[in-house]
């Protein structure tokens, strides 16, 4: 089925994408990154002595920080710090720097849709501008269910409103690994296989949301190569050789 879309691309068609890495100065690593024109730009502090909110002898904490364009901060703002919290924990390895806490701040640019998706995607760039040792790359995309039943993917703020449902996919960059030289802590440790994290809206069937899952993993195989390309300097120079 032929899907007619605002702006001309196909139901499994991306935006433009667009990284950049070390694009602050006073931060330990950031990163901006976009998909048409959804705009995020992440920073990193850290890792610095953990407060005693955070202490924890064994681990590292993660503290993420969002900031809309404009107004306070909300609940659904809230929501999307929790997530990707959860998100971040889930790759970064936090028994290299234990009893210590890494900050990324979230800045909103510009929201046109997928805007969770491009936090996660600036956020993971911004970590490995900071040189903090991760587990593996991680990817996300959003995906959307219309009422007649088509997938649409990376869909624009219009899109997004029009439809019956969405979920909001992380999946591991396998080929990739950015755990450090030395870091013999870790070694051994199986790569996440699967999905990161999975976030749904609406209402959809099993059917559906696997339909989802599928385009989604697939579409981000084009999104890996790219991020990988973007952040190649900031990677190990080993890392053609793993994986």
């Amino acid at each position: 089925m032929e899907i007619d879309r605002d702006d001309g691309r196909t139901a499994n068609q991306l935006r433009p994408l667009a990284c950049s890495c070390n694009v602050l100065n006073r931060a330990h690593g950031s990163a901006s990154w976009s998909q048409g024109d959804t705009k995020i730009l992440a920073a990193v502090y850290g890792p610095k002595a953990g407060t005693k909110k955070n202490e924890n002898p064994e681990k590292a904490s993660i503290e993420v920080i969002w900031k809309p364009k404009t107004g306070q901060i909300g609940k659904l703002e809230r929501e999307c710090e929790m997530i990707l919290k959860r998100t971040l924990q889930s790759i970064c390895i936090l028994t290299i720097n234990p009893n210590t806490t890494t900050s990324i701040v979230v800045q909103v640019i510009h929201d046109d849709g997928a805007l969770l998706p491009c936090a996660i995607n600036a956020s993971c760039a911004a970590l490995v501008d900071a040189g903090i040792p991760l587990k593996h790359l991680a990817v996300a995309i959003s995906c959307c269910l219309s009422e007649s039943g088509y997938v649409i993917l990376d869909p624009t703020k219009l899109e997004e409103q029009k439809m019956k449902a969405s979920v909001h996919l992380v999946f591991p960059n396998s080929p990739v690994s950015v755990i450090p030289e030395g870091s013999t802590q870790v070694a051994g440790e199986p790569l996440e296989n699967g999905i990161i994290t999975s976030l749904t809206q609406g209402a959809m069937s099993v059917d559906d949301y696997i339909h989802c899952l599928e385009r989604g993993r697939a579409a981000t195989a084009k999104m890996s190569a790219f991020l990988r390309r973007s952040l190649q300097p900031q990677l190990p120079t080993d890392s053609s050789k793993v994986g």
